[in-house]
């Protein structure tokens, strides 16, 4: 481990110092958003690790230590770590570059120790809010749930700022968000070394004074969470995640969270569910060929599997009822509303969803070159996404049909005796297609005559998705509550 963080230290070095003859545009680009980076980092790193902190005040409570000087002690100590000394490492660089591009050597040493500062007590935050709020042995379903928020959030970004072309300058869009987030406590300190180089007084000023600001307000958060974890007892939450309950665990104690954590685990494990599953992105991504064989244009065909997988991902819930087959009863026999129902057995659809299309999306746009469509695609797979399900969540209980039992093949389908088979899934998949209508013809507004048509584009999918899938939720979850009797019927006899 000393070895690795020791190279990857090194690498990181070289490349700051090779800024140093780079323009000012460049080398503060960089910097300030590396640095906002490596600040948010810091803070969530604890939060999505779950890992257990050496440095917590609880151990020290024993030593009698005086509260007012532990904040102090526990901050210098958090120096001496392998993190700590590798950004210390790096923010030298920093220094020595701001310098070398005009900075004064005074202010750039005090505002690159304050920013260091500012760095670790977000890390000591991090830490005491995890040990506050988060059960200690985090179970690997909360890691899950962490990774996957920050895969939606994470991954368009870094391709959005992969995809741009600098040519040796910095991009308009960089260039604005780097202003904006050199004014902002994630970078105020780097915001300010190269607002001094770059001889902008202004915001020399405004960015050291909300870098002094920020320093101030994390060393009282700081203080008060260490006072707050000496006179607070550890939460006897934290019990339930070792006792092995999984998604049980996790969700909310009602109707709603204990659907939910039982379609997750069948989702997940039985491999019916990940069949279907696996088989939606590779559906979604053959559907270009076809079109590039046809001799439609790249740049046509590569916008199709996008809203074809969102297609797909909401009208997978059509006939969960059936694949539950005998464990029906139990949400019957416990007099379970519809609509907790309905809503606990598309969250397993969501979380996978959601990720995909979020790497999806900004993939298709770096693919054919043209972020004016971000907006559009994005309320096109939404109205798409959210429709499906609310559809699908009313011909569950109104047509569902027969499929293989659990343990069978997910290829072996039985006979279906009744014709319900046919039009259930074809009224929940079409009625997708034709309530996003509006939306699919705004998207094409914007594709045809320019991108202002982009936001309305994006708030009609939503609108439209989300309406239809509330109004689906609320008229299936009323025939769930009326037809267990026939369900149950049915799964016995299907």
């Amino acid at each position: 481990m000393l070895v690795i963080v020791a190279v990857l230290t090194a690498a990181v070095c070289i490349a700051i110092l090779s800024m140093a003859d780079a323009p000012v545009p460049v080398a503060r680009t960089v910097t300030v958003l590396g640095s906002a980076a490596v600040l948010v980092g810091f803070l969530i790193g604890p939060i999505l690790v779950g890992a257990v902190d050496q440095l917590d005040p609880r151990r020290f409570a024993v030593f009698g230590v005086d509260e007012r000087q532990m904040p102090w002690i526990l901050t210098l100590a958090a120096f001496v770590s392998l993190p700590s000394l590798a950004l210390l490492a790096v923010s030298v660089c920093v220094c020595v570059v701001a310098i070398r591009l005009g900075a004064a050597w005074p202010a750039a040493v005090l505002m690159g120790v304050l920013s260091l500062v500012c760095t670790m007590l977000t890390a000591r935050i991090g830490m005491a809010v995890n040990a506050l709020l988060l059960p200690e042995r985090r179970s690997r379903e909360l890691t899950a749930l962490f990774a996957l928020a920050l895969v939606v959030v994470a991954f368009p970004v870094a391709v959005f700022l992969a995809s741009l072309k600098w040519d040796g300058h910095v991009p308009a869009a960089v260039a604005s968000i780097t202003a904006t987030v050199g004014l902002t406590p994630l970078a105020a300190g780097p915001g300010f070394l190269f607002a001094v180089a770059a001889d902008d007084a202004a915001g020399a000023w405004i960015s050291g004074t909300i870098a002094v600001i920020t320093a101030g307000a994390l060393w009282m958060l700081w203080s008060w969470l260490v006072q707050r974890l000496l006179t607070t007892t550890e939460r006897p939450v934290a019990s339930r995640e070792r006792t092995g309950l999984g998604w049980f665990g996790l969700m909310p104690s009602n109707a709603f969270g204990a659907i939910a954590a039982r379609s997750l685990v069948y989702w997940l494990r039985d491999r019916r569910y990940i069949m279907n599953l696996i088989v939606v992105p590779v559906a979604g991504v053959l559907t270009v060929f076809p079109l590039l064989v046809a001799g439609v244009p790249l740049e046509i065909a590569a916008l199709v599997p996008v809203p074809v997988m969102a297609l797909f991902f909401g009208w997978l819930p059509h006939n969960d009822v059936a694949y539950d087959s005998t464990a029906l009863w139990t949400h019957v026999a416990s007099g379970v509303r519809g609509v907790p129902d309905r809503l606990g057995r598309l969250v397993p659809v969501v979380l996978v969803a959601v990720p995909v299309l979020a790497i999806a999306v900004p993939l298709t746009l770096l693919w054919i070159d043209d972020w004016r469509l971000l907006l559009p695609l994005t309320g096109v797979a939404a109205s798409l996404l959210l429709s499906a399900l609310g559809l699908s969540s009313i011909v569950s209980v109104v047509a569902p049909y027969a499929v293989s039992r659990p343990g069978d093949s997910p290829f072996q389908q039985p006979q279906r005796p009744t014709s319900r088979g046919v039009y259930g899934p074809a009224a929940a998949f079409l009625g997708a297609i034709v309530v996003s209508i509006p939306t699919i013809w705004l998207f094409v507004l914007t594709a045809l005559e320019g991108s202002q048509y982009a936001p309305a584009t994006l708030w009609a999918g939503i609108a439209t998705g989300a309406g239809v899938a509330a109004v689906g939720v609320a008229i299936g979850g009323r025939i769930f509550e009326r037809g267990g009797e026939r369900l149950m019927e049915f799964v016995e006899t299907a």
